[in-house]
């Protein structure tokens, strides 16, 4: 019989080389198909005006991206399932790449909006499909900090793709193109690239890894089989006592005033730095600086989390802040030095409400059919990027105040941090695990 010193080993060994097996090139994926879905902010600043985009189709082509990605996010993963994680993840990727690429082609408003809504039908499925395919690596206990570590690539993929897409406008006329088709296609090519790298080097299941010794597979195998035997005898509820679960209705609305603030965020943020007479290449590199802080703030708040097993504060406070500064965004129109930190508050308020959220969310909503209910919740928090991003547009045309544009999130963010305070008191504070 091994010691419990040597499982112990063996757990050790067994996880680090998965996780350096796996999550390089999935956290690279993951920052790349960011990169993709947002850096059409930064074209904006030379293609709105190029084909005749006004700021209202603009705001409709940031959102519809959402409507293709709701549609297809289930079908998707069900795809996954049945082609397998190598195969299916990826396709996502290589279709994605092309799709985007194919945005130097537009031609007008119908051409932008066309691509974007294929844009978000193309990615449905990534996300969930890699939280999916983690599940079949990793042991439950494990899955929240690697899914941290996975999501720190959204505000990874702000920092570096804002000085990239600013540098890469200055192509602007090179062989007939515009700076803002470079984009697309110099940014599109490492997704198709990375797919085909993501075929050849992800494995399926553990069943199948070479890269793992013998001892190693068996135990990953028995561990995860135990967790699936035990998951087995849980009931599953019907879609509408999921759809219309306190818990999951609250964590809807309280994740759409954070993913409403990060989708617009990462689209029209190019476009209000620019707005203070900047050049391209300033206002990438003032746009990374939220992104970045963001990144490190988003790691340390987590942590602290788990640290102190709290959850609802860390949840509240963050979502606070970032309704704090978009108000005070009022008083900081024409003065960048003002912006900036307050524009760095909205991006470390939404990214580092992320981790806590789900950790929250899970533990509200219990084990029954948590995967329904969870996947309930991304769905309706996502679907909201429509609706805030229409809005942003829409008043910013008709107002010229970016500012203002930002009320509809800051509202739905502060109904959100209330509810997660009123029905978070007297709820127990997680026992944090001793590592």
């Amino acid at each position: 019989m091994p010691t419990q010193s040597a499982n112990a080993q063996l757990e050790a060994s067994t996880i680090r080389r998965v996780s350096w097996r796996l999550m390089p090139l999935l956290l690279a994926a993951y920052i790349i198909c960011y990169i993709d879905r947002v850096n059409v902010g930064f074209a904006a600043l030379q293609m709105n005006k190029a084909v005749g985009i006004d700021p209202k189709t603009y705001g409709l082509g940031a959102g519809i991206f959402f409507i293709g990605y709701f549609i297809l996010e289930v079908p998707s993963n069900l795809a996954l399932q049945r082609f397998g994680a190598r195969t299916w993840i990826a396709r996502i990727m290589i279709t994605w790449g092309m799709v985007s690429a194919a945005f130097a082609l537009i031609g007008g408003p119908t051409s932008f909006l066309v691509l974007r809504f294929l844009l978000g039908a193309a990615e449905a499925g990534f996300f969930p499909g890699v939280i999916l395919f983690i599940t079949y690596w990793y042991p439950a206990h494990y899955r929240a900090i690697i899914v941290g570590i996975f999501m720190v690539a959204i505000p990874v993929a702000g920092l570096i793709g804002s000085p990239i897409s600013g540098a890469i406008l200055y192509m602007d006329g090179i062989l007939g193109l515009g700076g803002w088709q470079w984009i697309f296609i110099l940014e599109a090519l490492p997704a198709v690239l990375l797919g085909i790298v993501t075929f050849v080097w992800l494995t399926d299941r553990p069943d199948s890894a070479s890269w793992l010794t013998a001892e190693q597979r068996q135990w990953l195998n028995t561990t995860l089989e135990s967790e699936r035997r035990r998951a087995s005898r849980i009931s599953h509820p019907s879609v509408w006592r999921v759809m219309s679960n306190k818990y999951v209705l609250i964590m809807a609305l309280v994740y759409s005033g954070a993913a409403g603030a990060s989708s617009s965020l990462a689209l029209f943020m190019p476009q209000l730095v620019k707005s203070f007479g900047l050049t391209n290449w300033q206002t990438g590199l003032v746009n990374a600086v939220p992104f970045g802080i963001s990144a490190i703030w988003m790691i340390l708040w987590g942590l602290n989390s788990d640290r102190t097993g709290e959850r609802v504060w860390h949840n509240a406070l963050p979502l606070a802040w970032m309704v704090a500064a978009m108000v005070a965004a009022f008083f900081a129109i024409g003065n960048l030095w003002a912006m900036v930190p307050l524009l760095t508050l909205i991006a470390a308020g939404t990214y580092a409400s992320k981790g806590p959220f789900w950790a929250l969310s899970s533990e509200w909503i219990g084990a029954t059919s948590a995967a329904a209910r969870l996947a309930q919740i991304n769905a309706l928090g996502n679907l909201s990027g429509f609706a805030f991003n229409y809005l942003m547009g829409y008043i910013q045309a008709e107002t010229g105040s970016y500012p203002l544009a930002m009320m509809p999130i800051a509202l739905t963010a502060a109904v959100g941090t209330l509810c997660v305070l009123v029905i978070g008191r007297g709820q127990q504070r997680t026992v944090p695990v001793t590592p």
